[in-house]
């Protein structure tokens, strides 16, 4: 004869299988993304290690790398598979991007090769490698944005778009993040071309390899970070206003490299605009670092905001400069101080920062 205890647990057997099967679900979807964060950070540590050497036989001459080259391949080996993490810290992950993260260190080190060999057939060989470690990410964001065009036609109604409230901002994280991974395709087509000797439009070198610079940095990283900063950022206005942000920071880079074949006012235009929107970034950035839970993410925060926001006034004035024709500020200038700026002060500490507090989050 069944007790009411026995009763009672054959009633609530159902249920309770029922969330036990969540709960373990979520475990293992928490264990894959503690596996291919530590898998990231692995790989951008020896990337480091790599890069350092790398630099050192460059200033002892013994590679033929120029600081333009340098700054490049500081994002394949560090700053892309720190992006990687973090873009799934923030949101959600497919198969292409697991994939991608795992080829991530075999395409670094054939982008090296790359940079080493002399332009011709074996270094677009070798560069072609990683992009298609690009490409695959890019594969997950086209996907993405079809996902969320489909969800903006099912929005056009203005009472839908009320019911929507704070899918909103998941929505603009994930839309973004699609982007930061199609500029990564697009970098790396930007490197093959230019390793391979290619002059598309009659760009000439080093426009082609700091094609590929702009969006492995300004398209990539920084929409990385963005994404991440309204993701983990403050709540309410702070948030709808960050939210406005996006759109420019985000679309801007295409923008910009289109105006260097079509029109130089049209790139000088565009140039000054992302910088004031990246400038604007900067600001939500160092006040999200100052709510940041974790401490090293609250110093790595303000001073990413700060290096960005001094890389971005540089950024403005070259783009004046070139229009005017004047050479207060060359491409050597800027590769060793907005550069520098920008990839180790702003992408680095910013990727690290975010990186940081999502884990103590």
């Amino acid at each position: 004869m069944k007790t009411t205890v026995d009763l009672r647990e054959e009633k609530q057997g159902p249920a309770l299988r029922s969330a036990q099967g969540r709960k373990d679900k979520v475990t293992n979807l928490d264990r894959a993304s503690i596996d291919e964060t530590l898998w990231a950070a692995g790989s951008a540590t020896i990337g480091a290690a790599v890069w350092a050497g790398t630099a050192v036989l460059a200033r002892a001459g013994v590679a033929r790398l120029g600081s333009v080259e340098l700054i490049f391949l500081f994002a394949p080996l560090v700053i892309v598979p720190l992006g990687m993490a973090l873009g799934r810290a923030v949101s959600a992950f497919g198969w292409c991007d697991k994939t991608g993260c795992r080829l991530q260190p075999v395409g670094a080190a054939l982008a090296v090769v790359a940079m080493w060999l002399p332009p011709g057939r074996n270094a677009g060989l070798a560069a072609l490698g990683w992009m298609l470690v690009c490409v695959l990410p890019a594969g997950d964001g086209m996907a993405e944005l079809a996902r969320a065009a489909g969800r903006a036609t099912h929005r056009a109604c203005p009472f839908d778009r009320l019911r929507a409230g704070s899918e909103d901002a998941e929505g603009s994280v994930r839309s973004v993040l699609a982007i930061a991974k199609i500029d990564l395709a697009v970098g790396g087509a930007w490197l093959v071309a230019s390793r391979l000797g290619m002059r598309p439009m009659g760009i000439q070198e080093p426009i082609g390899l700091l094609t590929a610079v702009h969006f492995h940095y300004a398209g990539f990283a920084t929409a990385t970070i963005a994404a991440a900063t309204l993701a983990f950022g403050q709540t309410g206005g702070p948030q709808r206003w960050l939210q406005r942000v996006m759109a420019p920071v985000a679309g801007l880079p295409f923008v910009v490299a289109v105006g260097f074949v079509i029109s130089p006012a049209m790139k000088m235009g565009a140039a000054l605009m992302f910088s004031a929107s990246v400038a604007a970034l900067a600001v939500f950035l160092r006040a999200a670092g100052k709510q940041a839970l974790d401490a090293t993410a609250r110093v790595l925060l303000q001073v990413a905001s700060a290096a960005v926001f001094a890389g971005m006034v540089l950024s403005g004035a070259y783009a004046v400069a070139d229009f005017v024709g004047s050479d207060v500020l060359t491409i050597p200038q800027m590769a060793s101080t907005h550069g520098i700026l920008n990839a180790v002060g702003f992408c680095l500490l910013g990727l690290l920062g975010w990186l940081v507090e999502g884990s103590a989050r």
